[in-house]
């Protein structure tokens, strides 16, 4: 049976989700004045694009759901991340080490990505503790799913503001929430026809983050709804759940990112084969000397 109350227990305090939700039905779309010169591109800048510190540590709880046929897979995976900034053309690195299930606990993966101007795919590899080996995992479809959730890919890359046409919507106001609401229709060839994102409005830029994003088919359906909440940690800007539902095939993927440390000095050296095969021990006994 799919356990609903899982999804109670993690959103339950969530608000925002469930006033997202409301607003499937229709809110009234509108332009504050003085907002109204607002430029999509603008927002999508400012809103869209978060401090997320020099690197980070956190465990990250991913919740795999099927209504149709009752079922539910959960993993939990320790995940090391560090910006590049560009450097060498790299964006970022991440390490996951797998901590559940049981028969999967040893397993490791590691991703560089690029700038997105620089033209390249992203490096990947994953290394089995069963077979003793390290295998590179190519990217064939960026509309692949990313841990074999409801997000490919492309929805957790990082994307250039050139690559879409960013009009300003309005405002929608949700049960006293304001959204800046932004439609972004790629320029060339994608996997989707466009996305439509909801910012929710704060104080400042600063405080301005991006709460929903829809994603619609090239013919126009909307293919599913990924619904953010965030948590600032020493400045840096980190997801703390985010769920994703499915509109073709019902399907529910619910991130849950928690023990969220920043800006620890992970060293380069350390995003590398020898720490997927030895796993985390590498990483700690990289911090416990810096904090010496």
């Amino acid at each position: 049976m799919l356990r609903y109350r899982v999804i109670k227990k993690l959103f339950s305090r969530v608000s925002l989700f469930l006033l997202l939700s409301l607003a499937l039905t229709g809110a009234a779309v509108s332009a504050v004045e003085g907002e109204g010169r607002l430029l999509g591109k603008d927002i999508v800048a400012n809103c869209g694009i978060k401090n997320g510190g020099v690197d980070q540590y956190s465990r990250l709880t991913v919740v795999l759901q099927n209504p149709q046929q009752g079922t539910e897979k959960r993993s939990v995976y320790s995940r090391y991340w560090k910006s590049y900034a560009g450097k060498g053309d790299v964006f970022d690195k991440m390490l996951l080490f797998t901590e559940y299930p049981p028969d999967a606990v040893g397993s490791s993966f590691m991703r560089v990505a690029y700038e997105a101007g620089s033209g390249k795919e992203a490096d990947q590899w994953i290394y089995l503790p069963l077979l003793k080996k390290i295998r590179r995992v190519t990217i064939r479809d960026p509309a692949d799913s990313f841990l074999n959730s409801d997000l490919s890919y492309a929805d957790v890359a990082q994307r250039s503001l050139d690559v879409d046409h960013h009009k300003f919507l309005g405002i929608k106001s949700v049960q006293g929430m304001d959204f800046f609401q932004v439609e972004s229709v790629p320029v060339s060839e994608d996997i989707y026809g466009k996305r439509v994102q909801w910012y929710l409005k704060g104080e400042s830029w600063d405080t301005c983050v991006s709460a929903r994003v829809d994603y619609f088919t090239k013919e126009g359906d909307l293919a599913k709804v990924q619904f953010n909440k965030w948590q600032q940690v020493n400045g840096a800007w980190i997801w703390d759940r985010v769920l994703v539902r499915n509109a073709i095939s019902g399907h529910v993927s619910i991130f849950v990112v928690s023990d969220v440390d920043v800006n620890i000095g992970l060293s380069d050296e350390l995003f590398s084969a020898r720490t997927l095969r030895v796993g985390p021990r590498a990483l700690v006994g990289e911090i416990r000397s810096k904090e010496k």
